[in-house]
């Protein structure tokens, strides 16, 4: 290989390989699902409706078109289940896992690209982040089935039962929120607190980022063994685990009010439950549209106000380096600092007593307007092309773009354009618009940082 070509693998952007990785999976995923060995009925399914369904496991996202419990045979259902379990661990931690397992060794340009991939400051100790990431995974996900499993098994039998509980725990964790159980999502569930408490645990966990896993754990490991005071526990917290701590309380907590304020009487969503049972589906909500996409109660049940609480928080979505969409808590968080930095009058980004760099807010900036332009062209399109309610359309393509995986009755009625619609705006919501932008017209950095050009002030307001 020449100096040229080496020079050229060790800059393919990580961002194309993304791009790239996700959409050979989705196309193979698909592939699988045309089988006739895929379906139930042994004769396969429509060829849109299995590039759906691989598109929506790998993004993560949720929406289906086809019931996933009476469409898919057991091996379309493990087809799903890898496909789920990809989207949600990303493609270079799965290739770095395949490395692992086979005892390879993982050279200088898969480590910057792991670098590249979960924006780390250093490429130092990159392979034993991606490692710490498989292994947390792995724990939680055990968990997560084990709960399950008190439900499904004596249900469901034993070896059916531990299938769908794993299966299940793969999707909570990994935001997915497809299911077994049936067309109606979790609502048989509404009333079951073991199944409530699990799954917005798994939801929960995934959605705060690996990150703020290691960080808590270090803490709660030195404040056990004397190292660190109660006093200063959460005050040693870095700037961006008390930024989605904070933020990630307050979204939970705000979105299930609202949703209890304006839906506690409406009949079908909460008006029907006791009051503790409402607290408990409403805090579900708040949390499932933090990307997961299981429902207690179907969203087309909820209030007009309800739904664009739903909407706001789909929006918003996880944190960065877990398994949840969105734009990000960080993102709006940083967004909201910076408003409130300008109003008091500081010239700087500030939060906490600690100054935000620019390219932390550029890049927030960035995100969160091109997933807006993203989730208002596709909401446009859609209204377009289905003629549905605007507001049913808009919930379908802020679910998509954030994929969450929420709906008000209408995935299963798209037509063909509006499939292929949602497929385009998931993929999207996926890989990020950012980092869609980014990979496609690479540009190079800091050509012209030295130049200094006249400043000229405009009219704004």
């Amino acid at each position: 290989m020449s100096e040229k070509q080496k020079k050229r693998q060790w800059h393919t952007p990580a961002e194309r390989i993304m791009m790239t990785g996700f959409g050979v999976v989705i196309i193979l995923g698909t592939l699988l699902l045309c089988l006739p060995v895929s379906s139930a009925s042994g004769k396969g399914v429509y060829w849109l409706d299995a590039l759906f369904t691989a598109t929506t496991s790998v993004c993560v996202t949720g929406l289906v078109t086809v019931p996933t419990a009476t469409t898919w045979s057991v091996f379309g259902k493990i087809v799903i289940l890898g496909l789920i379990q990809f989207g949600g661990l990303g493609i270079m931690a799965c290739l770095i896992m395949i490395f692992l397992v086979l005892r390879r060794k993982i050279s200088l340009q898969s480590r910057k690209l792991i670098q590249d991939t979960y924006n780390l400051p250093v490429l130092k100790g990159s392979v034993g982040i991606v490692r710490r990431l498989l292994i947390g995974t792995a724990v939680v996900e055990i968990a997560g089935a084990i709960c399950y499993s008190f439900w499904f098994v004596p249900h469901y039998g034993l070896w059916r039962g531990i299938g769908y509980s794993i299966f299940h725990s793969i999707s909570a964790f990994c935001n997915a929120g497809i299911d077994l159980v049936g067309e109606s999502s979790f609502a048989p569930f509404v009333t079951n607190p073991l199944m409530n408490v699990t799954t917005m645990g798994l939801i929960i966990l995934s959605g705060l980022g690996f990150p703020v896993w290691w960080e808590v754990i270090e803490h709660v490991q030195d404040l056990l063994r004397g190292k660190r005071t109660r006093k200063n526990f959460i005050r040693g917290f870095t700037l961006h685990t008390k930024l989605v701590l904070t933020t990630t309380v307050i979204l939970i907590t705000g979105g299930a009010l609202l949703i209890l304020l304006l839906d506690w009487n409406h009949t079908g969503s909460l008006g029907d439950l006791k009051p503790g049972e409402k607290v408990m589906a409403a805090f579900f909500q708040s949390i499932t549209t933090r990307t997961a996409g299981f429902e207690t109660i179907p969203q087309k049940n909820f209030t007009d106000g309800s739904a664009m609480v739903s909407m706001i928080l789909m929006f918003i979505g996880g944190s960065p380096m877990g398994t949840a969409g969105g734009v990000k808590t960080i993102t709006v968080a940083l967004l909201i600092v910076l408003v409130t930095s300008y109003i008091s009058g500081n010239h700087d980004t500030v939060v906490w007593g600690r100054k935000v760099v620019e390219e932390n807010i550029r890049s927030a900036v960035v995100i969160f307007f091109f997933a807006l332009a993203t989730a208002l062209t596709a909401t446009i399109l859609l209204v377009a092309v289905s003629g549905y309610p605007l507001l049913d359309c808009a919930y379908e393509v802020v679910s998509a773009v954030a994929t969450v995986g929420l709906t008000r009755s209408l995935t299963s009625q798209l037509p063909t354009a509006g499939k292929i619609i949602v497929i385009l705006v998931m993929y999207m919501g996926r890989i990020g618009p950012i980092t869609l932008a980014v990979a496609l017209g690479r540009r190079t950095r800091h050509v012209d940082a030295d130049i200094q050009r006249p400043e000229q002030r405009i009219l704004i307001g």
